[in-house]
């Protein structure tokens, strides 16, 4: 194929390999599928960057991009990076706040937004923005120049040359982006990222599946994240047809009508599509349930390599004819791949979905490095669970002293944007970028990470905790969508919880316990009795330090738009100490429920 040393040298694929194709781009309008084929792509990427360039756009200059996922985003990627800019993607849910810190930080001159949302959330800033250009929508939002502008800018265009001197004069060491890290803590940090760092990733990882034009990929992450970024790239380098789904609240829908063989997810959505298959499985009849869950059993079971021997490996066919392959039904019958980053899955749920034959690939990384450093891989030997299997080819990598995982290659950043202090920080003198993560090497060969290296505590005995491994183990259960552990300087571990509703409902109704509303589910004894049952059981998995002693349940809704989530779906944990603080003092100050006395009954 092709060699590839800047990011837009994949049009060339679409030019001279995939020309063919009708559908190399999807997205959703009204009732039905809109496709552009491959001629549309260049087509639009070329007439854009003649637009853009006679807006005066120069090589270096910021446009920042805040667009949910759609054909236009790879239309303006491509263009932009085709004439020497930058782009600047950026979530669309982040906090005004933020905005005004990123328009300033990057020196943004341009912004493309999809929408009359985002203009919202985005117009209070505008004034404060002399550098700014210019505004452009993609749909039509009043008082805001329309993208279609710049198209007709360049078919206007009359230098058809300088495009091409313009690509000429790019190199693969020049920067392509700078993405900002979502901020669980203080400021976000500008990452610039280079050609070369994207396509050392996306080959080294195209190593892994073997995907041809004719598959379909679903993608539903926010693409202004490096992670499904990289994951586009990789999926028009084999010329897939990528379908481009808004939100999340559409995924199932879209999961359906597209049938993909492939899409990537963080765990979060991963373990509520398991605990819908399990919801099913539940409200079945007497025998048929029993059957289900037998099934469930033979999949939280399953190791690599047929380790379990015959019998079992005919138990696993027989749940999979008659239980499994209905939830491969329900994700469109295709799968042939699941992608989960950006934070770990619990084993339990990657063996299944390895049962059900729909394997989970588990991968690492961060934006600083492209991301990917290490994950799973399909032959043999290639993955392990419980780990996040082994190291992408071209990276380097190695555990310091103090347990931190270390890594260098061409995938590392070049570092952050106006904050050399902080590349210093993270980029040591031998070029090692210190990811701040914990980690061990297993059988030589799998990275299995612990923790996050400031997110570990140390209670008032002097005992370490890593929270987020108590917290994976808790979310197992369907009564809990979200937990954080807490103790730092404290006598004992103890933990916020909000419940998943939508399950407690459907308990409350078997249980003819009166269900009203949020407020006062988490004040129910009967309630609070059952998530203590919950977090009893998965204790006595865990240490003795480790162990939550108390707990208190949490009605809000935690999500990005509230501030306890990052984008990628993390906690904030400084944000939510800060929002609970009164909550968390009384909840170490206060004697534990009285699980056993039922005042509301």
């Amino acid at each position: 194929m092709k060699s590839i040393d800047r990011i837009f040298d994949l049009l060339e694929f679409y030019r001279e390999e995939y020309r063919w194709k009708q559908d190399a781009f999807a997205c959703r309008q009204g009732d039905s599928w809109k496709w552009y084929s491959s001629e549309d792509y260049l087509d639009t990427v070329n007439c854009l960057s003649y637009g853009l360039l006679s807006l005066g756009i120069r090589p270096g200059t910021k446009v920042a991009t805040i667009m949910v996922n759609s054909p236009e985003w790879n239309f303006f990627d491509m263009a932009i990076m085709q004439i020497g800019a930058i782009q600047v993607p950026i979530y669309p849910t982040i906090s005004e706040e933020n905005y005004r810190y990123i328009f300033k930080d990057a020196d943004i001159e341009y912004i493309i937004i999809s929408n009359y949302e985002i203009y919202c959330r985005i117009r209070n800033v505008l004034p404060e923005l002399p550098l700014i250009k210019g505004l452009y929508s993609i749909r039509k939002v009043r008082g805001v120049r329309n993208w279609k502008e710049i198209l007709a800018l360049g078919r206007s265009f009359c230098d058809t040359g300088e495009l091409e001197i313009r690509k000429a004069a790019i190199r693969a060491e020049d920067l392509a982006t700078i993405i900002y890290t979502s901020g669980t803590t203080g400021r976000p940090k500008g990452v610039m990222l280079n050609h070369r760092n994207f396509i050392s990733n996306f080959l080294a990882s195209a190593e892994i599946p073997g995907f041809t034009p004719h598959h379909r990929a679903l993608s539903f992450l926010p693409l202004c994240h490096v992670y499904e970024r990289m994951l586009n790239y990789l999926y028009q380098y084999f010329g897939m047809s990528v379908y481009y789904s808004e939100s999340l609240d559409q995924v199932a829908d879209h999961i359906r009508e597209v049938r993909p063989h492939v899409f990537a997810a963080v765990p979060r959505v991963l373990e509520k599509i398991y605990n819908k298959f399990i919801s099913r499985g539940r409200n079945l009849p007497g025998v048929f349930r029993a059957f289900f869950f037998w099934a469930v059993r033979q999949g939280h079971k399953y190791e690599f390599g047929h380790e379990k021997g015959l019998f079992f490996d005919l138990k696993l066919l027989v749940a999979n004819i008659f239980i499994f392959s209905l939830w491969r039904r329900r994700l469109g019958g295709h799968i042939q791949l699941i992608v989960s980053g950006s934070a770990s899955l619990h084993p339990r749920l990657t063996r299944i979905f390895w049962a059900a034959h729909m394997p989970v690939l588990e991968g690492y990384g961060l934006t600083e490095t492209s991301p990917v450093i290490a994950v799973f891989n399909l032959k043999k030997g290639g993955a392990k669970f419980g780990t996040v299997g082994t190291v992408l080819n071209g990276v380097t990598l190695k555990i310091a002293d103090d347990g931190e995982i270390l890594c260098k290659g061409p995938n590392v950043m070049m570092g952050y944007y106006n904050r050399p202090e902080k590349t210093k920080e993270v980029i040591d003198d031998e070029g090692w970028f210190h990811t701040g993560d914990i980690g061990i090497m297993e059988d030589g060969r799998y990275l299995r990470i612990t923790d996050r290296k400031k997110e570990m505590f140390k209670t008032s005995t002097g005992k370490n905790i890593a929270p987020q491994v108590i917290e994976q183990r808790l979310k197992e259960s369907p009564f809990i969508e979200y937990i954080m552990v807490m103790g730092e300087n404290r006598k004992y571990t103890a933990a916020l919880i909000v419940p998943d509703f939508e399950h407690i409902r459907k308990w409350c109704e078997i249980k003819k316990v009166p269900f009203h509303s949020r407020e006062k589910a988490v004040k129910t004894s009967t309630i609070i009795r059952r998530i203590h049952k919950e977090v009893t059981r998965f204790n006595l998995d865990l240490g003795q330090t480790e162990k939550i002693k108390k707990f208190r349940l949490i009605a809000d809704e935690w999500s990005v738009e509230t501030g306890e989530l990052s984008p990628t779906l993390k906690l904030r944990r400084k944000f939510i100490h800060e929002k609970y603080f009164q909550l968390i003092e009384e909840t170490y100050r206060s004697p534990e429920y009285n699980y056993r006395e039922d005042k509301d009954q």
